[in-house]
């Protein structure tokens, strides 16, 4: 026979999900029986549960009173299902075409629901009719193709492991087989898809209408207990506590939510399934059953996989109670494992009917946790029974009921609320401040006075009173006095990399020359004194050749040092996250510390040998004796920066360069103004005091 096609009826007949309505079959319309047969060259065996056993506590006195009255009640939903498989199979007869020269059977049996009855048709199919021999089709005409149903779990385990040693296809829509099943029921094909789309979609579900605190009931059997054994871990993972789990010896698997029944019939969009292929015998059939693949009336791609049917997509249900305690169902929503990731579940909540008239309250706290809070579960209670702290500090939360709050990145902090962050503002000490235009007057100040004493001295350069105090060294003196209020600049502004190299070392050279010049002149007066005494040779090293030893030799040290710190761990410009909240201090990172605090040292040295040579000479006699005036600058400059150090190390940010620019400005002061100012006074005001024969009267004084 060329070409002969080949058939393959998949039963489980849902109506489809785009039907309006379903018509319902009375269970007076048919006489129940416990087989159906129709001849046929191929049959299609079945075990369905066509009717079930009633039973009543109301004795029937027509009858043995000792056996317990039962009644066999129809199920008209599955009949009409039997009914739709014998349509179908009449029709495929009738077509000449489809398969000419073949005719379809059928053979079904009504289990009842029994376990018992499971086992016995199975083996009935494999037999020849009336008789109990498995396997043995001595005199049999028809061939058994494949079998369909059952629909309870354990039949259907139970028919797996009878049709799978005589390799006869089983189509059945009751447990989902793994992976290890495949290789035990080797016949056995689902034709539902996995059930775990629809537990992905309940939960779904669930975080979409934000409930935590939910009740599970499930039927007492294979699908039941597979039901509560996957959804458990599913609703853990997403925070959801069980309020109970409960499991009843019949019914569908539902939630209870608080007194919401939500009914989820997830209807598979495939009613029969007809595949045409090339002629092949029929020993449909096991290895191409396995490479079934074809679209369905919904467009769907179908194939069968180890656990099932690949795909399926699920309607979301409204079951909308009526006044005539009758109920009509309305789709709200889908279920699409195939769609892109955001559209698998889609819901139109506005078209839900509630039957409080409102969205329920599903929630073991009444608190949510709002943004700038977290979660925290008392000891002893589940998850979902949360209280809500505040976020610590530094911390922030921007979700309802987050688990944690995140600390902001280190440029921002949380703002009043804490459920954002929000960008520090930069610390610098600024010449547009109070602080910083202050500091600015200030050294412009002192700069201006301190030109304004050069200049003095250099129109009076010829006067005794600056002849007697070394010329060189006190012009010296002043410019890097000058030089030193000048530095202050540097210290002022966005600290940047060429300014951190300079301001500390420029300051520590400069402020070394100026203690260098006061330290000459203190040692040229007393070297003056000493060489007016008779047979003293000091008189020799008076001079150029000494002053310039000291006012070099003195800075040149500390540039050295300097040199040291650049070269092996220069300032650079750094930025503080931490030491001001809501701040971001930008400043100058003094590299290696100690190299900062030995330059203090030594500009600490030269001072303190300045102060004890000027307080040894501070009560001898000379023309004009600045002994005295240096030991008081000298007193000033360790006030000053005895009382910067401790200042300096408790402060942060733009006070404690505040605090080193007044130390600079007012320990340059000091020395001008003890000084330069005295002499200034008499070069200016007291012109009569400035002649020669007044040093002469104060020098045999």
């Amino acid at each position: 026979m060329a070409r002969l096609p080949l058939l393959l009826l998949l039963f489980w007949l849902l109506p489809p999900t785009s039907a309006k309505s379903t018509s319902v079959v009375s269970a007076n319309t048919f006489q129940i029986q416990q087989e159906y047969y129709r001849p046929g060259d191929l049959i299609i065996g079945g075990n369905l549960l066509l009717a079930s056993f009633h039973y009543s506590n109301i004795p029937d006195f027509k009858k043995d009173p000792s056996r317990f009255p039962y009644t066999l009640v129809a199920i008209p939903k599955n009949y009409q299902k039997f009914l739709t498989l014998k349509f179908a199979v009449i029709e495929v007869n009738k077509d000449l075409v489809l398969l000419p020269n073949i005719t379809l059977g059928f053979h079904i049996y009504d289990n009842h629901q029994t376990e018992r009855n499971s086992s016995l048709i199975s083996l009935s199919l494999l037999s020849t009719r009336g008789q109990m021999v498995p396997g043995y089709k001595c005199g049999r005409q028809d061939t058994l193709l494949s079998v369909i149903g059952s629909g309870n779990p354990k039949s259907s385990r139970q028919m797996a492991s009878i049709f799978s040693i005589f390799k006869v296809p089983q189509l059945s829509v009751s447990f989902e087989s793994s992976e290890g099943d495949r290789t035990v029921y080797p016949s056995f094909f689902r034709i539902n898809s996995k059930k775990s789309p629809q537990f992905v979609g309940l939960v779904q579900l669930l975080l979409y209408f934000q409930w935590n605190w939910v009740g599970l009931l499930a039927s007492e059997d294979d699908s039941g207990k597979r039901f509560i054994s996957t959804l458990m871990p599913m609703l853990k993972e997403k925070d959801i506590c069980l309020a109970f789990p409960e499991i009843f010896k019949s019914g569908i698997p539902l939630i209870n939510v608080f007194g919401l029944h939500l009914a989820f019939k997830l209807l598979l969009k495939v009613e029969v399934i007809i595949l045409l292929g090339d002629s092949i015998t029929i020993t449909l059939l096991l290895p191409y059953l396995r490479t079934v693949q074809f679209n369905n009336n919904a467009g769907d791609e179908i194939s069968f996989s180890e656990n099932g049917l690949g795909s399926a997509c699920y309607d979301l249900l409204n079951w909308v109670f009526l006044p005539n305690r009758s109920f009509v169902p309305i789709k709200v929503g889908q279920i699409d494992p195939g769609a892109l990731p955001g559209q698998d579940f889609t819901i139109n909540s506005d078209a839900i009917i509630w039957a409080t008239q409102k969205v329920p309250f599903a929630r073991c706290g009444m608190k949510r946790c709002q943004a700038g809070e977290r979660r925290r579960v008392p000891e002893g209670k589940q998850v979902c029974c949360y209280q809500c702290d505040p976020c610590p500090e530094g911390t922030v939360s921007n979700q309802t009921d987050a688990a944690r709050c995140d600390p902001c990145p280190e440029n921002q902090f949380p703002n009043k609320d804490k459920d954002q962050c929000i960008a520090k503002m930069l610390h610098f000490l600024s010449y547009q401040e109070t602080l910083g235009y202050t500091l600015v007057s200030l050294a412009l100040l002192l700069s201006v006075m301190t030109s304004a004493v050069l200049a003095i001295f250099l129109k009076f350069c010829d006067t005794p009173i600056v002849k007697a105090n070394n010329r060189d060294l006190t012009y010296l003196l002043l410019v890097s006095l000058l030089l030193c209020f000048l530095s202050s600049f540097l210290f002022i502004g966005q600290p940047g990399k060429l300014t951190c190299l300079l301001r500390q070392t420029a300051f520590a050279v400069l402020f070394s020359l100026a203690v260098s010049s006061v330290l000459a002149k203190t040692v040229m007066v007393v070297l003056a004194f000493m060489a007016t005494k008779p047979g003293n040779k000091t008189r020799k090293l008076l001079g150029k050749p000494l002053t310039n030893s000291i006012v070099i030799t003195c800075p040149l040290v500390q540039a050295v040092l300097c040199a040291i710190w650049l070269t092996t761990s220069p300032p650079f410009p750094n930025m503080d996250f931490h030491s001001l909240v809501g701040e971001t201090i930008l400043e100058c990172n003094e590299g290696a510390t100690l190299m900062f605090y030995i330059v203090l040292a030594y500009l600490g040295f030269l001072a303190l040998i300045s102060f004890t040579v000027a307080f040894l000479a501070r009560k001898l006699p000379d023309s004009f004796n600045e002994a005295k005036f240096i030991t008081f600058s000298m007193l000033v400059f360790f006030s000053v920066w005895i009382s910067f150090l401790p200042t300096y190390l408790s402060t942060k940010g733009k006070f404690m360069v505040a605090v080193e620019i007044f130390s600079i400005l007012a320990s340059g002061a000091g020395l001008l103004a003890c000084i330069f100012f005295p002499k200034s006074f008499i070069i200016l005001l007291r012109p009569h005091l400035n002649c020669k024969e007044n040093m002469i009267r104060n020098k045999n004084l």
